[in-house]
């Protein structure tokens, strides 16, 4: 028995149909087709594939970049809080001594730029109670006229009001410490707030 009807018959379908031939021209510009075809879609795909990789790298990027910026952002935080109580000595302690030791020289000199402008008039320097002898060490002794030291009770601790003739100057290192620990209070304040929000 022969196998012939299990195998589909071809010859009968030719025979029905237009059967195509194509030259060597006609099949080397399909050929060309196709290749330009197949190309453009490779190269579709490799653009697309390019571009998710492009935007997973930016996106990783940028996560690392913010997760650097956070851990940066809490150790400056952090460090600051550590370091607070060295400012606070510094502030409460170490900088009303060095404006204690010095500001009697400060004065002088305040005075003594004073007293170029207005040669030959009165000087006077007004201190808090207790201050006086402080002040008058560090005046210079070849002054042609020496200033009057003058204790005044209005003034309060690191004040002083100097005079030459009729020209004034207030000198208030209380005040000044007064605004670096407040700034140095605030800055504390916001790390701490700063931290609290992480």
């Amino acid at each position: 028995m022969s196998i012939a009807h299990l195998l589909e018959d071809f010859t009968a379908q030719t025979n029905t149909g237009t059967v195509l031939f194509l030259d060597e021209e006609m099949l080397e510009e399909q050929k060309l087709s196709a290749f330009e075809e197949g190309y453009g879609a490779g190269w579709e795909d490799a653009s697309q594939a390019q571009e998710q990789s492009r935007g997973k790298i930016s996106t990783k990027l940028a996560q690392s970049l913010e997760d650097m910026s956070f851990t940066y952002h809490e150790a400056m935080t952090r460090m600051t809080l550590s370091l607070e109580p060295m400012f606070e000595s510094l502030v409460q302690t170490v900088l009303p001594e060095i404006v204690d030791r010095g500001i009697a020289a400060r004065l002088v000199e305040q005075l003594c730029q004073m007293a170029r402008t207005q040669m030959e008039q009165p000087m006077q320097i007004m201190v808090p109670m207790g201050c006086v002898e402080d002040v008058e060490a560090f005046l210079p002794t070849d002054m042609h006229s020496v200033p009057r030291v003058i204790e005044d009770l209005a003034l309060g601790p690191r004040q002083a009001r100097l005079q030459v003739g009729t020209s004034r100057r207030e000198v208030d290192c209380g005040a000044l410490l007064t605004t670096v620990a407040q700034i140095f209070d605030a800055y504390v304040f916001e790390a701490r707030e700063a931290l609290s929000n992480e």
